[in-house]
């Protein structure tokens, strides 16, 4: 039995502040479960080595004594331990060329990898995640960046009096920030050049919905996205925020003109659909990404769409896409780098393809932050960490000298494991033509 857990620290860069496992959550995992903890010194994360230790946990730099160890983001390629089961974002599935080098150390060292994003239920549905959070603070830089551009532009608004999320000590400040940007929406209006401010929500799960918590603290109206010309060219009010949340059926169609669009049918064969998302471009002042994107899915945004948009006499509407998905040239394929919170932003200028940090210059303005929850890190820990805790004992507990299909793991966590003993599982055996 696994009786000895690791807590790695986190140390991408130096915003990383979450855990996996709260100090709550080590101290029950100790009492109840009869674990021993072990968690690595840090000096950023959002819980001091001193809680833990309260808690009953072990601080120690060396975890190679722990058969399992958990993280959040991916764990330097030197620190791996042969036969070792580690449990982290791997940031793989989808083949991720920067990660592949990482994995195959795994495989190298006979390694066990388990992928929070693979955590599923037997509806496919993930259990274990970050997405609202990412959401929440994706939704507030993106409004600090709509300030910042149309502060450059000469046009004050009440956004520039929004922060970054980790100003704010926890959601619930940033939304009273967002509140009382909104009053003040609702009293004075936008002003002209603004108006109608429209902002465009793709994306409708964990993230979208994180997102949205946000935006709705101001004064919305939401119309749906076939509203969108018709508002542009009639009556609008300057005191509210028009909100249009896309759906799979409005952002693609089928390539072939005969069939109709069917959502099981998208998500099983999305190379079978093509984008529409153009035609609603030009009506935008803001676009927030929260979906879900694959090789095989069509772009949101492409580079092209945005060249024509930018390429006419008159300034676009457009000025902020958040890019809270943050798919490296993916579904918004501006997203050429991703940002950290200390430099959140650059520019695309469509028709250069530079991309400058800031948001001065021509193009929009694009908020790619990869990171986000760890500008909320301790809130987001604990949401995350209450889930995680029950798989803890179970992941620690289990034989993995076994074969993969004797391995008592939970089927939650079986269906993540990426790699067994050194060998990509069946359900990611894909994996292996990337590598």
């Amino acid at each position: 039995m696994y009786a000895r857990v690791g807590i790695r620290r986190e140390d991408k860069n130096v915003w990383e502040r979450r855990a996996p496992i709260t100090p709550q959550h080590v101290a029950e995992l100790i009492q109840k479960a009869g674990l021993s903890v072990c968690v690595q010194p840090s000096e950023i994360r959002a819980f001091a080595d001193g809680e833990y230790r309260a808690a009953g946990a072990e601080i120690r730099e060396d975890l190679s004594a722990c058969p399992v160890v958990f993280a959040v983001k991916e764990i330097p390629i030197e620190l791996f331990q042969p036969n070792g089961v580690y449990v982290f974002f791997a940031h793989v599935i989808k083949g991720q060329k920067h990660n592949l080098p990482m994995l195959q150390r795994m495989l190298d060292l006979k390694c066990t990898l388990i992928d929070y994003e693979k955590v599923t239920d037997e509806e496919g549905r993930r259990l274990i995640f970050f997405g609202r959070h990412a959401g929440l603070a994706g939704m507030m830089d993106s409004l600090w960046a709509l300030g910042q551009r149309l502060e450059w532009e000469g046009i004050p608004t009440p956004f520039s009096q929004i922060q970054q999320a980790f100003h704010y000590a926890n959601s619930t400040a940033a939304k009273e920030a967002a509140r009382r940007v909104g009053k003040q929406i609702a009293a004075e209006g936008l002003p002209e050049p603004v108006a109608p401010f429209i902002c465009g929500f793709a994306g409708y799960g964990n993230v979208g919905q994180g997102a949205q918590e946000i935006f709705d603290q101001l004064p919305i109206q939401e119309i749906a996205p076939g509203q969108l010309a018709a508002l542009a060219k009639g009556e609008y009010d300057r005191r509210v925020a028009y909100k249009v949340v896309f759906k799979e059926a409005h952002t693609v169609r089928p390539i072939n003109p005969t069939r109709p669009f069917e959502l099981s049918d998208f998500f099983r064969h999305p190379e079978k659909y093509r984008s529409q998302f153009e035609q609603y471009l030009p009506h935008l002042t803001m676009l927030i990404n929260a979906i879900y994107w694959t090789a095989a899915s069509p772009r949101l945004v492409t580079k092209a769409s945005l060249h024509q948009l930018y390429s006419g006499d008159q300034a676009p509407k457009l000025k902020v896409i958040g890019d809270i998905s943050c798919d490296i040239e993916g579904a918004i394929q501006a997203t050429v780098r991703s940002t950290e919170p200390g430099e959140p932003v650059f520019v695309y200028n469509p028709l250069t393809g530079q991309a400058p940090a800031g948001v001065a210059g021509n193009g929009p303005v694009i908020m790619a932050v990869d990171t986000l929850p760890c500008e909320l890190p301790a809130e987001s820990s604990a949401d995350f960490s209450a889930v995680l805790r029950d798989f803890v004992a179970p992941i620690a507990a289990a034989d993995y000298k076994l074969p993969f299909d004797k391995c008592a793991l939970p089927p939650e966590i079986k269906r993540a494991v990426v790699a067994y003993q050194g060998e990509l599982t069946p359900d990611y055996g894909y994996i292996e033509q990337f590598l």
